[in-house]
C-alpha cells in the first residue's frame, strides 16, 4: 500500500498543499486496507504517526520510542538535528503547525475505523487452554483456527516483558511450526499430545487455542490480533 515516511513532516518540500496531498493519499490507502479487513501493518503505522504528531504539537520534539523498529538510533539522531533546525525557523514551524492542525483530526478518524475493525475481530475470537495448563504460561504452543476451514496453524510462542521511557510492555514472538488439518481423530487435545511426543524439550508446555468466528486475513489481521489477545489472556492467568 501507499506508505508515509516516518519523517514525512520534515522531509522534502515543507508546503501545506504538498503535505496534504501526501497525507490524503496515505489515509485513503489505509482505509482501503481496512475495507479489505487488513489491519496490519497499517494500523500500527497510523498509531506511530498520530503519536508523533501529538508529541510535536505539544512539546515540539521527537521521541525515539514512538518510532518503529526499522529506524535506528543513528538515523533518529540525524532526523532530530534536522527537526531542531526547523523548530528554530519561525516561518517553517508555522507551516509545520498548520499541517499538524489539518492532519490530526484526519488521523483520529482513520484510527477510529481501525479500532472498530480491531474490536470486531477481537470480539469474535474464542481463546481456551488445551489440556492441563502449567504454572508457567510465557512459553508454549498457540493453535490458531481461521474461519471457515478445518486447518489449525501451530505456532511456538514466547512472551517477553520490556520497558521504554514511559511504561512496561508485554511482547510476544511466534514461530510457525506446521499447518494441520483437523478431523474427528485429530482434535486440539490430540494435536497437543502429538506435539509432546515430537518435541521432548517441552514436556508440558502451556497450549492455547484461538478460534476465529469470522473470516479475516490470517497474516494481516487474525494472527496479530490473536497474539495480542493471547498476551492479555495469559496476563490475567498470571495476575
Amino acid at each position: 500500500m501507499n506508505t508515509l515516511p516516518v519523517n514525512w513532516l520534515t522531509e522534502g518540500l515543507i508546503d501545506f498543499e504538498y503535505k496534504k496531498y501526501l497525507l490524503l493519499a496515505y489515509l485513503q490507502a489505509a482505509k482501503t486496507e481496512f475495507g479489505q479487513q487488513r489491519l496490519y501493518p497499517v494500523f500500527s503505522d497510523l498509531i506511530m504517526h498520530y503519536r508523533n504528531l501529538k508529541q510535536v504539537k505539544e512539546h515540539k520534539q521527537l521521541v525515539y520510542e514512538q518510532f518503529p523498529q526499522r529506524i535506528s538510533r543513528a538515523d533518529f539522531e540525524k532526523l532530530e538535528l534536522v527537526y531542531q533546525k526547523i523548530v528554530e525557523d519561525d516561518e517553517t514551524m508555522q507551516q509545520i503547525e498548520e499541517i499538524i492542525q489539518y492532519a490530526t483530526p484526519l488521523f483520529t478518524q482513520t484510527l477510529e475505523e481501525g479500532k472498530e475493525l480491531y474490536e470486531f475481530v477481537e470480539s469474535n475470537l474464542e481463546i481456551s487452554p488445551v489440556g492441563i495448563t502449567p504454572m508457567y504460561h510465557d512459553e508454549g504452543y498457540l493453535f490458531l483456527d481461521a474461519f471457515p476451514g478445518k486447518e489449525t496453524q501451530v505456532y511456538l510462542y514466547r512472551i517477553t516483558v520490556f520497558k521504554n521511557t514511559y511504561e512496561q510492555y508485554r511482547g510476544i514472538n511466534t514461530e510457525h511450526v506446521q499447518t494441520v488439518r483437523r478431523s474427528l481423530a485429530l482434535t486440539h487435545e490430540n494435536l497437543k499430545v502429538q506435539l509432546l511426543k515430537e518435541n521432548k524439550e517441552l514436556p508440558n508446555p502451556a497450549t492455547f487455542a484461538v478460534i476465529a468466528r469470522v473470516p479475516v486475513p490470517l497474516e494481516h489481521s487474525l494472527l496479530p490480533i490473536a497474539k495480542r489477545s493471547l498476551v492479555k489472556y495469559v496476563a490475567k492467568l498470571s495476575a
